[in-house]
Protein backbone atom coordinates (compact mmCIF):
# COMPACT_ATOMS: atom_id res chain seq x y z
CA UNK A 1 0.00 0.00 0.00
CA UNK A 2 1.43 3.36 -0.99
CA UNK A 3 1.64 6.13 1.58
CA UNK A 4 -0.81 8.30 -0.41
CA UNK A 5 -3.28 5.41 -0.62
CA UNK A 6 -2.94 4.79 3.11
CA UNK A 7 -3.52 8.47 3.85
CA UNK A 8 -6.64 8.51 1.66
CA UNK A 9 -8.11 5.52 3.49
CA UNK A 10 -7.29 7.00 6.89
CA UNK A 11 -9.06 10.19 5.82
CA UNK A 12 -12.08 8.13 4.78
CA UNK A 13 -12.03 6.38 8.15
CA UNK A 14 -11.96 9.75 9.93
CA UNK A 15 -14.83 11.22 7.91
CA UNK A 16 -17.20 9.71 10.47
CA UNK A 17 -17.39 10.22 14.21
CA UNK A 18 -15.74 7.35 16.12
CA UNK A 19 -16.32 6.54 19.76
CA UNK A 20 -14.28 4.53 22.24
CA UNK A 21 -16.46 1.69 23.43
CA UNK A 22 -15.69 -1.96 24.07
CA UNK A 23 -17.73 -4.43 22.04
CA UNK A 24 -17.48 -7.90 20.58
CA UNK A 25 -16.50 -8.50 16.96
CA UNK A 26 -16.05 -11.70 14.98
CA UNK A 27 -13.18 -11.39 12.52
CA UNK A 28 -12.44 -13.86 9.72
CA UNK A 29 -9.86 -13.47 6.99
CA UNK A 30 -11.26 -13.30 3.45
CA UNK A 31 -9.50 -15.03 0.57
CA UNK A 32 -6.80 -12.74 -0.83
CA UNK A 33 -7.07 -13.89 -4.44
CA UNK A 34 -10.85 -13.53 -4.61
CA UNK A 35 -12.68 -10.39 -5.73
CA UNK A 36 -15.77 -9.43 -3.74
CA UNK A 37 -18.36 -7.16 -5.30
CA UNK A 38 -21.42 -5.75 -3.56
CA UNK A 39 -23.75 -8.48 -4.79
CA UNK A 40 -21.49 -11.32 -3.68
CA UNK A 41 -21.20 -9.55 -0.30
CA UNK A 42 -25.00 -9.45 0.02
CA UNK A 43 -25.27 -13.10 -0.98
CA UNK A 44 -22.82 -14.04 1.76
CA UNK A 45 -24.58 -12.02 4.48
CA UNK A 46 -26.29 -14.30 7.06
CA UNK A 47 -30.07 -13.89 7.16
CA UNK A 48 -30.27 -12.84 10.86
CA UNK A 49 -28.09 -9.79 10.12
CA UNK A 50 -30.33 -8.79 7.22
CA UNK A 51 -33.39 -9.14 9.44
CA UNK A 52 -31.84 -7.17 12.32
CA UNK A 53 -30.89 -4.11 10.28
CA UNK A 54 -34.11 -4.18 8.23
CA UNK A 55 -36.22 -4.24 11.39
CA UNK A 56 -34.20 -1.43 12.99
CA UNK A 57 -34.66 0.70 9.86
CA UNK A 58 -38.41 0.00 9.77
CA UNK A 59 -38.77 0.90 13.46
CA UNK A 60 -37.07 4.25 12.93
CA UNK A 61 -39.16 5.03 9.85
CA UNK A 62 -42.43 4.11 11.58
CA UNK A 63 -41.80 5.99 14.83
CA UNK A 64 -40.26 9.18 13.43
CA UNK A 65 -43.56 10.79 12.24
CA UNK A 66 -45.24 10.05 15.59
CA UNK A 67 -42.55 11.31 17.95
CA UNK A 68 -43.63 14.95 17.69
CA UNK A 69 -47.21 14.13 18.69
CA UNK A 70 -48.60 14.09 22.22
CA UNK A 71 -51.65 12.80 24.08
CA UNK A 72 -53.08 9.55 22.75
CA UNK A 73 -50.50 9.50 19.96
CA UNK A 74 -47.77 9.80 22.61
CA UNK A 75 -49.18 6.73 24.37
CA UNK A 76 -49.20 4.92 21.03
CA UNK A 77 -45.54 5.80 20.53
CA UNK A 78 -44.74 4.40 24.00
CA UNK A 79 -46.60 1.19 23.17
CA UNK A 80 -44.82 0.82 19.83
CA UNK A 81 -41.48 1.47 21.53
CA UNK A 82 -42.20 -1.33 24.01
CA UNK A 83 -43.08 -3.68 21.15
CA UNK A 84 -39.90 -2.69 19.33
CA UNK A 85 -37.87 -3.43 22.48
CA UNK A 86 -39.42 -6.90 22.70
CA UNK A 87 -38.48 -7.58 19.09
CA UNK A 88 -34.97 -6.22 19.77
CA UNK A 89 -34.56 -8.67 22.64
CA UNK A 90 -35.68 -11.54 20.44
CA UNK A 91 -33.36 -10.50 17.64
CA UNK A 92 -30.55 -10.08 20.17
CA UNK A 93 -30.98 -13.70 21.19
CA UNK A 94 -31.07 -14.90 17.57
CA UNK A 95 -27.96 -12.88 16.73
CA UNK A 96 -26.12 -14.18 19.78
CA UNK A 97 -26.20 -17.57 18.06
CA UNK A 98 -24.08 -16.00 15.29
CA UNK A 99 -21.14 -15.38 17.64
CA UNK A 100 -18.18 -17.61 16.80
CA UNK A 101 -15.93 -17.85 19.85
CA UNK A 102 -12.97 -19.02 17.77
CA UNK A 103 -13.08 -15.74 15.81
CA UNK A 104 -14.16 -13.42 18.63
CA UNK A 105 -12.04 -10.35 19.39
CA UNK A 106 -12.25 -7.20 21.49
CA UNK A 107 -13.55 -4.16 19.63
CA UNK A 108 -12.19 -0.85 20.93
CA UNK A 109 -13.75 1.90 18.79
CA UNK A 110 -16.48 2.05 16.18
CA UNK A 111 -18.21 4.56 13.94
CA UNK A 112 -19.64 4.98 10.47
CA UNK A 113 -16.24 4.67 8.82
CA UNK A 114 -14.80 1.60 10.50
CA UNK A 115 -13.64 -0.02 13.72
CA UNK A 116 -10.51 -0.80 15.69
CA UNK A 117 -9.99 -4.09 17.49
CA UNK A 118 -7.21 -5.73 19.48
CA UNK A 119 -5.88 -9.21 18.89
CA UNK A 120 -2.97 -11.51 19.64
CA UNK A 121 -3.65 -13.13 16.27
CA UNK A 122 -1.48 -11.75 13.49
CA UNK A 123 -3.20 -9.99 10.61
CA UNK A 124 -1.44 -8.01 7.89
CA UNK A 125 -1.88 -4.57 6.40
CA UNK A 126 -4.35 -4.65 3.49
CA UNK A 127 -5.93 -7.89 4.69
CA UNK A 128 -9.64 -8.04 3.85
CA UNK A 129 -11.87 -9.22 6.68
CA UNK A 130 -15.36 -10.50 7.24
CA UNK A 131 -16.74 -8.63 10.27
CA UNK A 132 -19.67 -9.41 12.54
CA UNK A 133 -20.03 -6.45 14.91
CA UNK A 134 -22.09 -6.91 18.10
CA UNK A 135 -22.98 -3.90 20.27
CA UNK A 136 -25.15 -5.72 22.77
CA UNK A 137 -26.40 -2.83 24.91
CA UNK A 138 -28.05 -1.36 21.82
CA UNK A 139 -29.10 -4.73 20.36
CA UNK A 140 -27.03 -3.71 17.36
CA UNK A 141 -25.47 -6.28 15.03
CA UNK A 142 -23.86 -5.49 11.69
CA UNK A 143 -22.29 -7.70 9.04
CA UNK A 144 -19.76 -6.14 6.67
CA UNK A 145 -16.39 -6.52 4.97
CA UNK A 146 -13.43 -4.40 6.00
CA UNK A 147 -9.79 -3.73 5.17
CA UNK A 148 -6.92 -3.29 7.62
CA UNK A 149 -5.38 0.14 7.00
CA UNK A 150 -3.20 0.60 10.10
CA UNK A 151 -1.57 -1.57 12.78
CA UNK A 152 -0.37 -0.33 16.17
CA UNK A 153 1.64 -2.51 18.52
CA UNK A 154 0.82 -2.10 22.22
CA UNK A 155 2.90 -4.42 24.42
CA UNK A 156 2.22 -7.91 23.05
CA UNK A 157 -1.10 -7.00 21.49
CA UNK A 158 -1.80 -5.56 18.05
CA UNK A 159 -4.50 -2.94 17.52
CA UNK A 160 -5.94 -3.05 14.01
CA UNK A 161 -7.68 -0.14 12.34
CA UNK A 162 -10.23 -1.37 9.80
CA UNK A 163 -12.09 0.70 7.22
CA UNK A 164 -15.42 -0.58 5.93
CA UNK A 165 -14.95 -1.94 2.43
CA UNK A 166 -18.46 -3.30 1.76
CA UNK A 167 -21.36 -2.32 4.02
CA UNK A 168 -25.02 -1.59 3.46
CA UNK A 169 -26.02 2.08 3.83
CA UNK A 170 -28.65 1.18 6.42
CA UNK A 171 -26.06 -0.70 8.48
CA UNK A 172 -23.67 2.24 8.36
CA UNK A 173 -26.51 4.46 9.57
CA UNK A 174 -27.21 2.04 12.43
CA UNK A 175 -23.58 2.26 13.53
CA UNK A 176 -23.64 6.07 13.29
CA UNK A 177 -26.77 6.22 15.46
CA UNK A 178 -25.27 3.75 17.95
CA UNK A 179 -22.04 5.78 18.21
CA UNK A 180 -23.98 8.99 18.88
CA UNK A 181 -26.16 7.19 21.42
CA UNK A 182 -23.07 5.90 23.24
CA UNK A 183 -21.56 9.39 23.20
CA UNK A 184 -24.75 10.79 24.76
CA UNK A 185 -24.64 8.12 27.49
CA UNK A 186 -20.99 8.85 28.23
CA UNK A 187 -21.59 12.61 28.42
CA UNK A 188 -24.52 12.10 30.81
CA UNK A 189 -22.42 9.80 33.00
CA UNK A 190 -19.59 12.37 33.02
CA UNK A 191 -21.97 15.20 33.95
CA UNK A 192 -23.43 13.10 36.75
CA UNK A 193 -19.95 12.27 38.06
CA UNK A 194 -18.95 15.96 38.02
CA UNK A 195 -22.14 16.92 39.83
CA UNK A 196 -21.54 14.25 42.48
CA UNK A 197 -17.93 15.40 42.94
CA UNK A 198 -19.10 19.00 43.31
CA UNK A 199 -21.73 18.00 45.91
CA UNK A 200 -19.17 15.94 47.83
CA UNK A 201 -16.75 18.90 47.84
CA UNK A 202 -19.40 21.23 49.23
CA UNK A 203 -20.33 18.95 52.07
Amino acid sequence: MTSSNTLTKLEQFNEFFTIEYEFSVNVSLLEKDKTYDYQSFLNQMPTPFKMASDMATLDQAALRPLQALSGVAGQLVDYLNHQAQKIDLLMGYILSQQVEEAHQYQGLTFGGGGITFSSDTKFDLEDYLELKIFIQDDNCAVYCFGEIIDIEQIDNTSVYKVIFHLIRDEDREILVRASLHKQSEQLKALAKKRQQSSEDANQ
